[in-house]
């Protein structure tokens, strides 16, 4: 079975906060939101390579596979789906973890994944480590460069020797 892996879009695949403002841009397309020309086409394809299931995990939602994939020349991606609030009687994390961490692991339903995010933290690795039963790799990533070479060899060695 492979490995998902869950993408936020903020940060990772948009980087943001550079102090200097500088950022490279990877096209002059006309976009309404200009932040869109910040990502890297090349990356579409890395991704693709490793070897997991691609899945959004991000509050651009579908719009993510309206405007984000087809920059990265990926298919339309299952979109992880967040509530509106916790469900009545849920054991998702209400203090500490990431709001998004119970819903990643409810999607992930017992398989291995990997989640590349601006925002993680030890209170999600630790959630997650007593709440899911199979290898997890929370990638925090620099919101300042946004998903690098590095990043993504960092999951490639984890797919392969956590989920070979």
């Amino acid at each position: 079975m492979r490995p998902l892996l869950f993408l936020d879009v903020d940060g990772p695949l948009i980087p943001f906060g550079r102090a200097d403002g500088g950022y490279e841009t990877f096209t002059d397309a006309d976009h309404s939101n200009p932040l869109l020309s910040r990502i890297d086409p090349s990356l579409g394809p890395r991704l693709l390579a490793l070897g997991c299931d691609l899945v959004w995990a991000t509050t651009w939602l579908e719009d993510a596979n309206e405007c984000i994939a087809p920059l990265l020349g990926l298919p339309p991606l299952p979109v992880l789906d967040f509530p509106d609030e916790d469900p009545p009687g849920e054991n998702l994390p209400t203090a500490g973890p990431h709001w998004k961490t119970g819903p990643i692991v409810a999607w992930a339903a017992g398989r291995p994944f990997a989640w590349v995010d601006d925002e993680t933290t030890d209170a999600d690795r630790a959630w997650i480590a007593s709440h899911h039963p199979e290898p997890a790799l929370l990638h925090t990533v620099d919101p300042a460069t946004g998903l690098t070479g590095q990043d993504l060899a960092t999951i490639a060695a984890w797919r392969a020797h956590s989920c070979a």
